[in-house]
């Protein structure tokens, strides 16, 4: 009899089971408050109960742990100085979604070889996590599928579905039982309606196929996840910062009986993917901000701590220190530089007064 199945699969591989991860790299009492309170924090701010500005800044994607803590220790100590008008986020990306083909992150290939040793990118990942929330500091993440979640949702504060999958109803399905708040971005062509259907779909319950923490397959029902928002990234034929698009915006998120909460992604399509643009959106995003849109909640920021980026080599050795593999990033004393031009600006307006 002639096969039928498996035809281009080489190898099928079991993985550890998400409680043996867990157990290996337990959750701790500063960990979990960082999570909690950081999770409160965010709800508040979709809720307008706080008025901070939500601020998700750091790496494209994380490729040396060493360097991951470096720019978290130095966002750490940032935060102390500004957390009474903005709550940082700091970006600790592990999954990358590709166009084609290329490095698909730390989780599935740490070696930056080809070789995708998903045990080792896993532990990595979870005991990076672990380390960054022991400081205080909140992380965020994308999840590129309902697998991975499972092994480090517990310590992620927020996450974001990305612009190739917010149409997807598997990661629509995903967010519908996910543990903290969850930003949307809009598609790659600009537009926000995929985004909107997303939030309103993840708010409402699901059933589907997915995986407990014993690596079994099971039926996960869900209740929704109340707690979401819209990332304005821009599209393929122009940004969508601007007054007029996140009016628009807005607009789109009432119609949907939906609260007008908006993030702006300084990068992106909305910089060209030039991380020298990225300080232009950002002045313009917050300028709007000052001005009384409060349906600007948050910003993103891509951030590393030196500038630009670089191609990935066959030696990672060789790699310069603290420079993306992926996309363009600003560099830590910009990074910086920014976060204070807008807690000095948010200090100056009549709310801040008042407070």
């Amino acid at each position: 009899m002639e096969r039928t199945q498996d035809l281009h699969i080489e190898s099928l591989t079991p993985l550890v089971p998400p409680r043996e991860l867990k157990e290996e790299f337990p959750m701790t009492a500063a960990a979990n408050r960082t999570v909690v309170e950081g999770r409160k924090a965010i709800k508040h701010i979709l809720s307008k109960d706080d008025p901070r500005l939500l601020v998700v800044v750091g790496p494209c994607s994380i490729h040396d742990p060493a360097a991951a803590m470096d720019y978290a220790e130095r966002l750490a100590e940032l935060s102390g100085h500004v957390a009474d008008r903005l709550c940082l986020v700091m970006r600790v990306y592990f999954e990358k979604p590709r166009t084609t083909v290329g490095w698909k992150g730390l989780i599935n290939d740490p070696g930056m070889d080809g070789s995708c040793d998903l045990h080792r990118g896993l532990r990595l990942a979870r005991g990076l996590l672990l380390k960054i929330n022991e400081l205080g500091v909140p992380c965020a993440t994308e999840l590129l599928g309902p697998i991975i979640p499972q092994y480090i949702n517990d310590l992620i504060t927020w996450a974001a579905i990305g612009a190739r999958t917010t149409e997807s109803q598997t990661h629509r399905e995903m967010a519908s039982g996910l543990s903290m708040p969850v930003g949307y971005k809009n598609n790659t062509d600009g537009g926000v309606d995929s985004a909107c259907n997303a939030m309103v779909s993840a708010r409402h319950p699901h059933t589907f196929l997915g995986m407990d923490l014993e690596g079994h397959i099971c039926l996960v029902r869900t209740t929704g996840n109340p707690d979401g928002h819209i990332i304005l990234r821009g599209g393929k034929d122009r940004p969508n910062y601007d007054a007029g698009s996140i009016a628009e915006a807005r607009q789109k998120l009432q119609k949907a009986g939906l609260d007008p909460a908006l993030m702006v992604d300084c990068s992106h399509a909305n910089s060209g993917k030039k991380h020298t643009r990225q300080e232009m959106v950002w002045r313009a995003t917050l300028e709007q901000r000052l001005e009384g849109d409060d349906g600007i909640i948050g910003m993103s920021l891509e951030s590393n701590i030196c500038e630009g980026s670089q191609a990935i080599s066959k030696d990672p050795a060789q790699l310069q220190y603290g420079v993306s593999v992926t996309d363009e990033c600003i560099s830590w004393d910009t990074t910086e530089r920014l976060i204070r031009l807008a807690y000095e600006a948010l200090g100056k307006t009549p709310a801040a007064a008042e407070a």
